[in-house]
């Protein structure tokens, strides 16, 4: 019997022959006993992203940590990508996947700005809407390919008109919009949150700039306090008109958890 799990199903090579191994994945580097493989369980990751539309732009908002499963590991990594001045990506899942996203959108913006055929910088850009669309495609040909890209991405910034644009593509790629995003935790806990300042596409062009910060800031408030894959340290961008506003150091003011010192009632209790 051939115990190597490519050959099953396959006659013995002893009785009838070698087959051409050209199809199998060992022909591009791997072994008949260690062929290759693709990773379908991320190890380090990122948690919630959230966006929400304003009348004159999108605000978008990520934490600064990269889990190691479920140990808080890495907590320096910038989960917002600027693109242009009219688009900005937010990343959450794998963050190896993430940077090898990153890479390919630089050598697109490399591509788009530097070719033959490449406009003034005065010239228009490349879209939220347009980058989206090809995120989109990426992420369905790498899931087609049976070799995801492990990530759920919120693009937020400004299309072709100048109007604000939000949606979400993802590893399988699905992609939708709404007036608010969330990613991971994000779309249990924080959308609530935003749904009540943004029930509608009317509603989101009556929001204020400092309406829409305000809400998003709550936001990762609860998420800090309530998702164990969060912190207090996180990225903010603000789309519009002017260009991109990103701030990657940001903290949520006055949050600690030196209240449960004070709780009384469970438990061993020095007084």
């Amino acid at each position: 019997m051939n115990h190597f799990p490519v050959g099953w199903g396959r006659p013995r090579d002893d009785v009838y022959g070698a087959y051409n191994p050209s199809y199998l994945p060992q022909s591009h580097g791997g072994t008949q006993a260690n062929p290759i493989t693709h990773t379908q369980s991320p190890i380090v990751t990122g948690t919630s992203v959230l966006a929400i539309k304003y009348k004159d732009g999108v605000v978008i908002a990520a934490d600064n940590l990269a889990s190691y499963g479920s140990l808080a590991r890495f907590t320096d990594v910038k989960r917002l990508k600027q693109f242009n001045r009219k688009a900005v990506v937010g990343f959450g899942g794998d963050v190896s996947d993430m940077q090898y996203l990153d890479r390919l959108l630089n050598s697109l913006d490399v591509e788009e700005n530097y070719g033959g055929d490449a406009p003034a910088e005065s010239g228009p850009h490349m879209s939220a809407k347009n980058l989206h669309a090809y995120l989109s495609k990426v992420m369905y040909k790498r899931r087609s390919d049976f070799n995801p890209l492990w990530n759920a991405m919120l693009v937020a910034g400004l299309d072709e008109s100048d109007k604000p644009f939000l949606a979400y593509a993802d590893l399988l790629g699905t992609t939708y919009s709404s007036p608010s995003l969330a990613t991971g935790f994000g779309a249990h806990l924080a959308q609530p949150i935003m749904r009540r300042a943004v029930p509608n596409e009317a509603a989101s062009r009556e929001l204020s700039k400092e309406q829409a910060v305000e809400c998003i800031k709550e936001c990762m408030k609860v998420l800090f306090y309530r998702d164990a894959r969060s912190m207090p340290v996180y990225s903010i961008a603000v789309i519009d008109g002017k260009g991109v506003d990103l701030k990657e150091d940001e903290k949520l003011e006055n949050q600690s958890w030196a209240f449960a010192e004070q709780i009384r009632g469970y438990g061993t209790q020095t007084v």
